[in-house]
């Protein structure tokens, strides 16, 4: 049996992981244009500042585009089969790849509200997925 491989946090994407662990998703939003950036960067993409916070995000948003993996890639993911993969659009704006969860694969539609939810893999690290949102 193969353990899923989890994220390696660097010097960028610590507060991120961090804010994940607490169970909320973090990104940093620009102090001069506002500008919602994931992943995260030294320069705002928009202005070039320098200057950031961590904004807590709402983790509400929609399917923008999905794909159902029907190869396996690596030998911990045999048992997912076939599992999603989602560009979920953010109220605040950026993308985010995750997975959808509690829904049928055959279910998913693009335009579909989602919610954050978080699967704890590790004693230090929890990963963002998203499920369809109830209301």
């Amino acid at each position: 049996m193969f353990e899923k491989p989890v994220p390696l946090p660097t010097e960028d994407s610590a507060p991120f992981w961090k804010a994940c662990k607490e169970h909320e998703l973090r990104m940093q939003r620009c102090n001069n244009s506002g500008h919602v950036r994931f992943p995260p960067s030294v320069l705002c993409p928009k202005c070039t500042s320098l200057e950031a916070t961590w904004d807590k995000l709402s983790g509400r948003g929609e399917i923008f585009t999905f794909i159902i993996v029907h190869q396996t890639y690596h030998p911990a993911f045999d048992e997912d089969m076939p599992y999603n993969v989602a560009l979920v659009r953010l109220e605040e704006g950026p993308g985010f790849h995750s997975n959808i969860v509690d829904c049928k694969n055959a279910d998913l539609y693009c335009g579909m509200p989602v919610e954050l939810v978080f699967e704890d893999r590790t004693d230090e690290i929890s990963l963002p997925k998203f499920r369809p949102r109830s209301s």
